[in-house]
């Protein structure tokens, strides 16, 4: 039980801190994977030295610290700068980054941002060694390894469907906290004295995460994917006409994100008469485009401002899809327009690649909206939006589109091979350059860069036919804009929009560099054994840390591929690894009725498999039904899995010390997860090339047979039994 519960806690926790900090320090949204690595470094370094004192007092007061942090206002307003410090490099965009004037001005607050990030990264350190010790201590003592093992992957199925029903119940930090204390409760020694102690610390990590959680924002919630705060801007003093169309902002995670406009002429004195019209929003101009819009799919819908821009200019039918259900009610109950009430809209809570495989229907005209995103999965670098602007997905929403149908994508990109790859991606999915305006920002709307594809002749003499289209152009010769066509172009193997080339971001090299310096500091405050360095390690050390970097990447592989198929949704990325831990407990009851299973077999299977996925296109199962797919797609992409646990397993009965094992592995895993980045430089799919290649040094470091024969039978028949 105790070995269930712990597992229980250590997903929950990890879980718990990628999400939370992540939101609070921007940066970690878009290197989220940090985390995870920084979780696993400490839980490794807890199984390697599992026999010292376990010191869970330690890890509550790295939460004190960090909750206390994030508090008080003025080391708050240090922590989130360093997003901010940390975007001179330039080569991860990150929205409202810093311009720094001089090399050396951007050289220095690079440098202070890296040494606060490692501070952060330390005090999440010091919160999993202690569980690493604790889970590592019982595993090894405990009789029977195969249970033992089959407890903690049950343990951590829990702990990760525990926390996804909190955030799908858009319960905030706080709460997270509050159940965290619960669950450390029975963990925390025999002193009733020091017990309550540490719950009672526990319980001011939740206020103190209440306090620097909060915001002065009318309304603050947490979806199941970002941190949304509402603030009512109907004080703010209005134009000159008297009329502020202007009426809510919505903030993401700390950050800008959208507005919401009331655009009607009686609320806002929206000029449409003559040279009025140069106040033209461009939420009214996809519907213009076309002479008859019917039907009207508007992709990325936010809170409304698209949908009620349809409506106005006589869209009969609107299929709004919008991933986070938190925005759309907003937009429900804030939306002066009320454009989700009507009965001519269809909202549908769904990711854009998840909508575009399953659906049926066509459209007159389709409509991106501003879709850029600050928030990227649990596991992996790719952000929400990524594989919405690849090649292929434009060429399905291409198919989605009726004869005549036009097609306009809106971005705000600050740079201009942003620009330049979205209109390569266009160019090659309709066969013709696109038309491309640069729509001023005003109170009426942000503006951006507007790209129309499609019927063009029909846009064409609509711009040039339609009285509230005039302005288009004058936008295109007072302020052209040139496309080169030269940019790499995003697909679904490469859908990393925001990188100028493939190539592994600088910044990415300095986190791995200070976890280079967390191994040195966990070397001299928490006096890491010699046993822990590579150097010493033996051949099955070895063994299960391959193991580990192996089965991390595949699972990375295993979310992005089923993102293309399932869509990137808060679901999808559970499922996905649920599915992996549940192929880890099926390998380990196959051990137990097949315990003498050869794993030479086993070894070529596993390799074949992994091959075999890379010349599988996961994206041609996409039409299939929900359910039918998630079983398809998910059991194709953890097939592997299955394989891999039955060589774990095997290996793991017979090891001598069953913490150093699971270190060994977590700290391959860690490899796995900083290995990651080569998805920048080679794709996505070449992972399996590298994880591929993890087995087959796996194979070449298994344990000696007759060592092995001998320790597994006792253990095998005592798990049988």
């Amino acid at each position: 039980m105790a070995i269930f519960w712990i597992s229980v806690l250590g997903l929950y926790l990890e879980l718990l801190m990628i999400r939370w900090i992540s939101t609070e320090i921007r940066i970690f949204a878009y290197l989220q994977n940090t985390i995870l690595v920084v979780c696993f470094l400490g839980l490794g370094i807890g199984l390697f030295t599992s026999r010292r004192p376990i010191a869970a007092g330690r890890a509550i007061l790295a939460l004190l610290v960090l909750a206390g942090a994030l508090a008080v206002q003025s080391t708050r307003g240090a922590l989130l700068a360093i997003s901010y410090l940390l975007s001179s490099p330039g080569e991860i965009f990150i929205w409202g980054g810093w311009g720094f004037d001089t090399r050396a001005v951007a050289i220095f607050g690079t440098t202070i941002g890296l040494f606060l990030t490692f501070l952060v990264m330390v005090l999440i350190l010091e919160t999993f060694v202690p569980i690493g010790r604790f889970l590592g201590r019982l595993m090894d003592d405990h009789p029977r390894p195969i249970v033992a093992y089959s407890l903690n992957v049950a343990g951590s199925l829990a702990g990760i469907w525990l926390f996804v029903t909190l955030s799908r119940m858009e319960q905030p930090p706080a709460v997270w906290f509050l159940v965290l204390a619960v669950l450390a409760l029975p963990l925390l020694g025999d002193c009733r004295r020091r017990r309550w102690l540490q719950v009672g610390a526990l319980l001011g990590v939740a206020g103190l995460v209440a306090v620097g959680s909060g915001d002065e924002a009318a309304e603050t919630v947490w979806s199941p994917y970002q941190k949304l705060a509402i603030q009512d801007l109907s004080r703010v003093s209005a134009p000159p006409s008297g009329k502020s169309p202007l009426v809510y902002f919505i903030r993401v995670n700390n950050t800008g994100y959208q507005a919401i406009f009331d655009l009607r002429p009686e609320g806002s004195g929206f000029d449409r008469e003559g040279p009025g019209s140069k106040y033209l929003s461009h939420y009214d101009i996809p519907p213009l485009l076309h002479p008859a819009p019917e039907d009207v799919l508007l992709v990325g819908a936010g809170a409304g401002n698209d949908a009620a821009g349809a409506l106005r200019q006589g869209a009969v039918r609107v299929t709004a899809v919008e991933i986070d259900p938190v925005i759309v009610d907003f937009g429900r109950r804030y939306h002066p327009e009320r454009p989700y009430e009507s009965e001519r809209v269809r909202v549908v809570i769904d990711d854009a690649r998840s909508f575009f495989a399953t659906t049926d229907e066509r459209f007159d005209v389709i409509s991106f909206g501003l879709l850029d995103s600050h928030t990227t999965t649990s596991l992996t670098n790719a952000r929400l939006d990524h594989y919405v602007y690849t090649r292929e997905s434009i060429a399905r929403a291409r198919k989605l589109l009726r004869e005549g149908g036009i097609l306009t994508l809106l971005f705000a990109p600050l740079r201009p091979y942003i620009i330049d790859r979205l209109g390569t991606v266009l160019r090659d999915s309709f066969g013709e350059e696109p038309l491309v305006f640069r729509v001023p920002s005003s109170q009426y709307g942000p503006g951006g860069i507007l790209f129309v594809a499609g019927d063009l002749k029909t846009a064409r003499a609509r711009i040039e036919g339609v009285e509230l289209l005039s302005p288009m152009t004058h936008w295109a010769a007072t302020d052209p804009v040139e496309l080169t066509y030269e940019t790499v172009p995003a697909t679904d193997d490469w859908p990393y929009l925001y990188l100028e080339s493939p190539r592994i971001p600088l910044l990415f090299v300095f986190l791995a560099g200070l976890l280079g310096l967390q191994v040195l500091y966990a070397r001299h405050t928490l006096e890491l054994p010699r046993a822990m360095s590579p150097m010493r390690w033996e051949r099955s050390t070895w063994h299960f840390f391959f193991l580990g970097a192996a089965f991390l990447l595949l699972e990375v592989q295993n979310i992005s591929k089923a993102s293309v198929a399932l869509g990137n949704t808060w679901l999808v990325n559970a499922v996905i690894i649920s599915g992996v831990l549940t192929m880890v407990l099926l390998a380990n009851l196959i051990v137990i009725r097949w315990p003498t299973i050869p794993l030479g077999p086993v070894y070529g299977v596993l390799l074949a498999t992994v091959v075999g996925l890379y010349f599988v296109d996961i994206a041609r199962f996409a039409f299939l039904p929900f359910g039918t797919k998630v079983v398809v797609v998910g059991g194709l992409t953890t097939l592997p899995m299955l394989f891999s646990g039955i060589v774990f397993v095997r290996a793991f009965v017979a090891a001598e010390g069953k913490d150093v094992a699971l270190g060994a592995n977590l700290l391959g895993a860690l490899v796995g997860a900083v290995l990651e980045s080569l998805s920048f430089l080679l794709g996505i799919k070449a992972l399996l090339l590298v994880v591929a290649l993890f087995y087959c040094l796996a194979m070449l470091t298994r344990p000696a047979r007759e060592r092995f024969a001998e320790a597994t039978r006792p253990a095998l028949d005592d798990a049988a039994a």
